[in-house]
């Protein structure tokens, strides 16, 4: 069998492939962040289509850490039914679910709430971004403690694995850089500091949640000059192994406008995957432009990741895994309502 179809264990989760859905916002919950008809359908499809692992979709643990008013929420008990109907489902065809705490920090672009970030500097002056407010201590022991309460809604609903979003500009992520953390507490300034808020809030949904696997989603480089880097990220990742993180979502870049980015090009980001999981020993989750199952079986036979996140090529093509079976002969694969079309 190809390996990108074969089964995949995370800690004691079994996947049935190496196909992962990672998260998309798709911006159509109302603002109270309830999973809607929407969300039902739309990762349904892909659990139906044969996705190993889905990660829902970026989902705030506090209504100030929403990107938009159209982001899922889980702040609050009354969510948990939604997300509950949502693993409900997906387990039903087969699909391991994930969902990834988030909080956007400078980044929200919430109509009612003022954005908070680890200083007191604003994303960009034009795209309606707000100026932040700087976190206090105290505050930012509260998001800590509201991402465990996450995590724990986010148990009873019926997920199987957690991701933390440290990536991509948001909260965690600005904690990380020297460019968007100027603190002189103990939560900025040299890399141990900068990287102790990450560290702190995924000791503690361990801590809380300890049964369930922990992937962490960092930016492996931002893309700025005297900015977060690989070698920064690879420090990181060691402390998050240490304290028992299972697994490492590797992307790069969204912390500043005035980034760097690379040519935007299939596989692009892949290679930050693999020099973590080579140099941290450490499972990961290669993502960037990966369209095709030549690219994902590419990628896992030559040791840059565990698994491979499709995510536009599934925006596209829910059946992304039944035509990756047709093509590698596995085709008893297909789920059988379909297979007359292959």
């Amino acid at each position: 069998m190809n390996s990108l179809l074969n089964p995949y264990t995370l800690a004691q989760v079994e996947l049935k492939n190496s196909v992962v859905m990672p998260p998309m916002c798709m911006y159509k919950a109302d603002n109270d962040g309830i999973i809607k008809d929407f969300h039902l359908t739309h990762y349904g499809a892909r659990a139906i289509g044969g996705v190993g692992l889905i990660i829902t979709e970026a989902t705030a643990v506090e209504p100030r850490g929403r990107i938009s008013d159209n982001d899922l929420g889980i702040w609050d008990d009354e969510q948990i039914e939604g997300h509950q109907k949502l693993t409900t489902l997906c387990h039903s065809f087969g699909a391991k679910m994930a969902i990834q705490l988030a909080h956007s920090g400078r980044k929200s672009l919430c109509a009612d709430s003022t954005p908070v970030a680890p200083s007191a500097l604003i994303f960009s002056n034009s795209g309606g971004f707000k100026q932040p407010q700087a976190l206090h201590v105290k505050e930012i022991l509260e998001i800590k403690t509201a991402f465990v309460e996450a995590a724990k809604r986010a148990e009873k609903a019926g997920y199987d694995i957690l991701e933390l979003h440290a990536a991509h500009g948001y909260l965690l992520c600005e904690f990380l850089s020297p460019l968007t953390n100027q603190r002189t507490d103990q939560y900025g300034g040299s890399v141990e500091n900068r990287c102790a808020f990450v560290i702190e809030v995924a000791q503690a949904i361990l801590e809380a949640t300890p049964n369930m696997p922990l992937i962490v989603r960092v930016s492996a480089d931002e893309w700025m000059e005297k900015g977060w880097d690989m070698e920064e990220s690879i420090f990181l990742c060691k402390q998050l192994k240490s304290l028992g993180v299972s697994m490492i979502h590797v992307s790069a870049g969204g912390n500043n406008e005035a980034q760097k980015m690379p040519p935007l090009v299939p596989l692009y980001q892949a290679a930050y995957a693999k020099v973590i999981r080579e140099s941290v020993e450490i499972p990961t989750i290669a993502v960037g432009l990966i369209t095709t199952t030549d690219e994902g079986e590419m990628l896992l036979k030559k040791g840059f990741c565990d698994l491979v996140a499709y995510g536009r090529e599934l925006l596209r093509n829910p059946n992304f895994v039944f035509y990756a079976a047709k093509e590698t002969g596995e085709k008893a694969l297909i789920e059988p309502s379909y297979l007359r079309a292959f």
